[in-house]
């Protein structure tokens, strides 16, 4: 790399200009990517998780911050697969029918007291 050329100046891994490693990743993870290719879908996958673990978001007690935790669950969720997967599945599937009977249960009290 030349001294006239800083982060910013050409781009890195470009063929011919022969400083594929010299110039880091940039961005806010730049010291942990360091060495790894930021064009690489692992490498990109292990940034949005340091983004994800340095994440802060709304306090967990109030609605924004449950709702972002059912979010992050989603989001886990999808990316998982096999046994995890399958636990997470059944995981919403049991609170979805435990919803389902508690809203169950207050109809029939409200419509037994109404009529």
């Amino acid at each position: 790399m030349s001294a006239s050329k800083g982060p910013g100046g050409g781009t890195p891994g470009t063929p011919g200009t022969g400083d594929d490693e010299s110039v880091g990743p940039p961005g806010r993870f730049a010291d942990d990517l360091i060495g790894l290719d930021p064009d690489d879908p692992e490498a990109r996958a292990f940034a949005a998780h340091l983004d994800r673990m340095e994440h802060v978001g709304p306090a967990s007690f109030t609605v924004e911050g449950q709702l972002a935790g059912v979010r992050d669950f989603a989001e886990s969720a999808n990316r998982a697969d096999g046994t995890r997967r399958l636990a997470a599945i059944v995981l919403v599937a049991l609170v979805l029918l435990g919803t389902g009977f508690v809203i169950f249960e207050v109809l029939e009290v409200v419509l037994r007291t109404a009529l």
